[in-house]
């Protein structure tokens, strides 16, 4: 397949997980990819980020797809830092014509006893990490007269979340982003949606500090049948989570030419979670 030959896409957050998914995705379709990733951990995380090691190995997943690969060290909380990247990935593969804004945290606790510097980490990763992005890719869009952008929501924002409502706060807020760019962009030929998946299979799904959210009854909960179950619980269909690849396909729809009129729209991969609320 390669309905995207010619495209150069650009993904945030793309050492591991949902965003190592979507870049060999873009290159399985045809298109050129360039990834940043923060690389290092971030203090009110509980657990490990992705490495430099594994976002090069990303890269080098491209490049054994016969695409063009870059890969840069850039934290989106830093809006130069990440102009750099796309005036870099510009520079290097000519232009930029999707963006798949997909960096983001998970960190947990109660309203009342989550720190500030927890609520700005999340706001500041999920959602000015986000906005910095977009922000970055829309003038080379705009001139080009295309572009497709994506951006990653949550269920959690559609439906709220007990213990984590900086984490919802924050996904929420990406909706309300996407919404207005696509307002702002409607006659550009650019468009911007968001995906809200369920449960991800990824180091943030799996880590001891979720595994906790889910079994707080148990002193050491550990990745067993019966914290399957929790988390199949959240699901109406019944499993435990879907894969990053199942994200990654209702991305390349949205990035496609079939999804060219569909723009400040919110795709749910969830299992039947979105037919439990109105959004």
């Amino acid at each position: 397949m390669n309905e995207l030959s010619g495209k150069v896409a650009l993904v945030t957050g793309g050492a591991r997980g949902q965003g190592r998914a979507h870049a060999l995705a873009l290159a399985q379709a045809g298109a050129d990819v360039a990834v940043c990733d923060i690389a290092t951990d971030i203090g009110t995380v509980r657990y490990a980020l992705g490495t430099p090691d594994e976002l090069a190995e990303t890269a080098a997943g491209v490049e054994k797809l016969d695409r063009r690969a870059l890969s840069f060290v850039a934290d989106v909380r830093d809006a130069d830092a990440m102009q750099r990247v796309v005036e870099e990935t510009i520079q290097e593969l000519d232009r930029i014509d999707i963006l798949v804004a997909n960096a983001g945290i998970f960190s947990r606790g109660p309203l009342t006893e989550l720190t500030p510097q927890a609520w700005q980490d999340m706001i500041d990763v999920n959602l000015t990490g986000v906005f910095n992005a977009i922000r970055a890719v829309v003038p080379t869009m705009v001139a080009q007269g295309s572009g497709r952008i994506v951006a990653t929501a949550s269920m959690a924002a559609k439906m709220g979340a007990p213990m984590m409502a900086h984490y919802a706060a924050a996904k929420w807020g990406v909706i309300g982003l996407v919404k207005s760019a696509a307002l702002e962009l409607a006659k550009s030929g650019v468009t911007v949606n968001a995906i809200c998946p369920t449960n991800v299979r990824t180091p943030m799904m799996t880590n001891d500090d979720m595994l906790a959210l889910f079994r707080p009854d148990l002193a050491k909960p550990t990745l067993d049948q019966s914290m399957l179950d929790a988390f199949a619980g959240t699901i109406p269909v019944g499993i435990p989570w879907v894969e990053p690849e199942d994200i990654s396909g209702a991305m390349l729809f949205l990035v496609s030419d079939a999804a060219r009129y569909i723009t400040g729209e919110t795709v749910s991969v969830s299992g039947g979670q979105s037919a439990m609320n109105v959004g």
